[in-house]
């Protein structure tokens, strides 16, 4: 792949209200220094007159295939809703440019993989913004891990979730058509953190989802999936809307400790020394997101590492894919793709 010499000439596709993701992405790439957001593209023009008024000279568009066409723009940031994923990164891809894809990468794995063959085909790169790898808790737990205190993981449970009824009224984001359901939202990162704290082969994946309370959405109001590792090493992950109690965010069981994190700014670590059992805390790190676009600028001027790979963030659908078909089978499921 040809490096590119910044600054690089990138887009927004999306620029909706919804958390102002979008101005949130263009924030993110104008902090490298290195990529300069040259256009916006969003259906709506009330979204193109916000992003000029928030970033200035911007081409903007209300129609893909026409910012695909403009031919010095290189990166294109899609902040679309999940089901339309693909559908607006292949048209790019195949226009030769450069994407960065929100999280979930898509909802079915056969989308991931016409994302990945359209990116091969065109020579250029297709990445994934799972930004929440830099979260600075999660980056704490693994340099925790790494550094040897709790030993080889063999056991991990990861929950998020309260009692509480999700948002409508047209919020596509509680929409199961739109977004894929309940475990596409966070649970993509949970799902993304725990595949990168437990390595190797996923063998098998179980899944519960269930509709109980809350009627207005077609979301799921619990969704938990139990992931197998040819290792022997299990994981669980439960995202719930009606969950009463708390539970810790984080419970992983290594062989020489554990680490239990139930939020406040740090977590426990519990080590083994002789025949006694140690603790102590740990407090998170600063999260740092916008190294994410820092990384793929690296990637794309210097051939450094792809921050995500496609191939690392379709493992993530695979698991969700596979927990909602355990769920409705009642069987588990084994892993027949992995890349």
């Amino acid at each position: 792949m040809p490096r590119l010499t910044p600054p690089i000439k990138a887009a927004v596709v999306g620029y909706g209200p919804a958390f102002n993701m979008g101005a949130h992405h263009a924030n993110l790439m104008k902090q490298t220094g290195r990529i300069e957001v040259a256009a916006v593209c969003d259906r709506d023009e009330s979204r193109l007159e916000a992003a000029r008024e928030e970033l200035g000279d911007v081409q903007t568009f209300t129609d893909v295939a026409e910012l695909a066409a403009v031919a010095d723009l290189q990166l294109a940031s899609v902040v679309v809703p999940h089901n339309v994923h693909e559908k607006v990164a292949v048209a790019l891809l195949e226009a030769g440019k450069h994407v960065a894809v929100e999280k979930p990468m898509a909802i079915r794995v056969e989308e991931c993989d016409r994302m990945i063959e359209a990116a091969r085909k065109a020579g250029v790169t297709l990445s994934v913004f799972h930004n929440r790898r830099q979260d600075g808790d999660f980056r704490a737990i693994k340099d925790t891990i790494e550094q040897g205190y709790i030993g080889e993981v063999f056991h991990l449970e990861a929950a998020s979730g309260g009692f509480s009824e999700p948002r409508g009224e047209g919020w596509w984001r509680s929409d199961k058509a739109v977004s894929g359901g309940a475990f596409y939202d966070w649970g993509a990162h949970f799902m993304d953190w725990v595949l990168n704290l437990v390595p190797g082969r996923i063998t098998t994946v179980t899944g519960q989802f269930q509709k109980r309370v809350w009627d207005r959405v077609t979301n799921e109001d619990h969704c938990e999936t139990f992931i197998r590792f040819d290792s022997g090493a299990a994981a669980h992950v439960q995202l719930s809307s009606i969950c009463a109690a708390p539970k810790p965010r984080w419970y992983i069981l290594g062989t020489k400790g554990a680490i239990v994190d139930s939020g406040g700014g740090q977590f426990t670590v519990y080590t083994r020394t002789g025949s006694y059992t140690a603790s102590f805390e740990v407090k998170y790190y600063e999260s740092a997101w916008a190294g994410y676009y820092e990384k793929l600028a690296d990637h794309l001027i210097d051939d450094a590492q792809n921050p995500v790979t496609p191939e690392s963030a379709r493992r993530v659908i695979a698991v969700l894919e596979l927990a909602e078909k355990a769920s409705q089978s009642g069987q588990e499921q084994s892993v027949p793709y992995e890349r």
